[in-house]
């Protein structure tokens, strides 16, 4: 039976269950506060990755952490403040950074990756091949003993989930990208993992819609919601009220501030990353990689090439600083010493949202204060790479059909 569907967020999350839901029939409406033509879903590295399994809330990253905090340049930092939204994450993240959680978690990460790259490559086929996407994999590269020695572990780990790996020695990663000079230790390689121009996909999942009659409120902002009888009827915007049978909130690291004017409680806090992208680089990378000891992803897109990183943990208005966006670029030539690239001007320097949950995973599922009401969101760095599998499994909650996957690891109340 159709019915009348309002997303809140126009993201790669929201569009992605906004293409789902229009298919399956739904009258579909998504409110996006901006126009999308930029946002976290257009800044990041494009990955489509099965390697990703290991949720972010794993042993010793507390420690980590806190050597890193002393560093505002560092892969990881939390601008400390007194803010008990804050406050009270860290605490759940400090419980959730174990090895029970990772055994926990990693199984239902490994099932919506791998449902999300088959149905990515789905969305490919069927919106046309034209954002860049390719299937070759990517490089985890190091430097050090120690992160060789873990890589290797994360490697034969990846073959319990059926995630194929290569581990390379210096010369054979170095076969593989004959353009530039690399200086590492070795690598893995992930066959499995695909890449893409997110900038360009986000383009074409929005033409497609809107030819698909789905209904793109831009430029709006929500002001409140009308709810009735233990359901939301309608969203309250500056552009006016739109009725709803079924609402999904989806907006990412604002997710928080829309759910407490319904009196939900939610567990997100905003992490920003950095990236840097170069048009028409004359000798550029063949395959994207992830510099692992220093927490930087690579990605060849066309003739262009992006690097990205860090994750800043300093809240919703927090400035952009140079600084660690140089700590990226600073990395990036320590392995590849003769990329022809120069640190651009601060106008290129791109920052985005990622919302994070304290356990490493995303929030999927129902609500139990509306029985209309869907939260998705919380996916961190791997909105591109769980926005397919992510739509899907809304449009099946919705309809109150069997989703594809176990989704109880996703519980939108397991912090309640």
């Amino acid at each position: 039976m159709s019915k009348q569907v309002t997303i809140i967020g126009g993201g790669i999350i929201g569009l992605s269950s906004a293409y789902y839901l229009q298919q399956a029939g739904h009258q579909v409406t998504v409110i996006e506060r901006g126009d999308i033509t930029d946002g976290t879903s257009f800044g990041n590295a494009g990955y489509v990755s099965p390697s990703h399994f290991v949720p972010l809330a794993t042993p010793g990253i507390v420690a980590q952490g806190m050597r890193w905090m002393l560093r505002s340049d560092s892969p990881f930092y939390i601008k400390p403040r007194l803010n008990w939204d804050l406050i009270r994450w860290c605490l759940a993240f400090y419980k959730k950074a174990n090895a029970a959680n990772v055994e926990h978690g990693a199984p239902h990460l490994n099932n919506i990756l791998h449902l999300s790259r088959e149905l990515t490559i789905e969305m490919k086929h069927a919106l046309g091949d034209n954002f860049d996407m390719q299937e070759i994999g990517c490089l985890m590269l190091y430097k050090n003993a120690s992160t060789e020695k873990h890589e290797i572990e994360l490697a034969e780990e990846a073959a319990h989930f059926k995630v194929d790996t290569k581990i390379l020695t210096a010369q054979e990663v170095q076969a593989m990208e004959p353009d530039v000079e690399l200086n590492v230790r070795g690598g893995v390689l992930y066959p499995q993992d695909c890449h893409m121009h997110p900038g360009k996909f986000m383009k074409s999942l929005k033409s497609h819609l809107q030819a698909a009659g789905v209904n793109l409120q831009l430029n709006t902002t929500v002001t409140g919601f009308e709810t009735k009888a233990g359901k939301v009827t309608a969203v309250l915007t500056d552009k006016g009220k739109f009725t709803s049978e079924e609402l999904v909130i989806a907006n990412g690291s604002w997710m928080p501030e829309l759910t407490k004017m319904l009196g939900v409680d939610l567990l997100l806090q905003a992490g920003k990353g950095y990236s840097i992208t170069y048009e028409k680089v004359a000798r550029n990378l063949r395959y994207p990689s992830i510099l692992v000891d220093d927490r930087v992803a690579m990605t060849p897109m066309g003739a262009d090439l992006r690097m990205g990183g860090t994750m800043e943990i300093s809240g919703l208005q927090s400035p952009t600083l140079e600084k660690r966006a140089h700590a990226i670029y600073k990395a990036v030539k320590t392995y590849y010493p003769n990329l022809p690239v120069e640190f651009p001007k601060p106008e290129k320097i791109w920052s985005g949202l990622r919302p994070l949950s304290p356990d490493g995973l995303p929030y999927i599922g129902r609500h139990s204060k509306f029985a209309n009401l869907s939260l998705a969101g919380g996916h961190a760095m791997l909105g591109v790479a769980l926005g397919a599998g992510t739509g899907k499994l809304v449009q099946e909650i919705v309809q109150g059909s069997k989703p594809t996957i176990d989704t109880s690891a996703f519980s939108v109340e397991r912090f309640k």
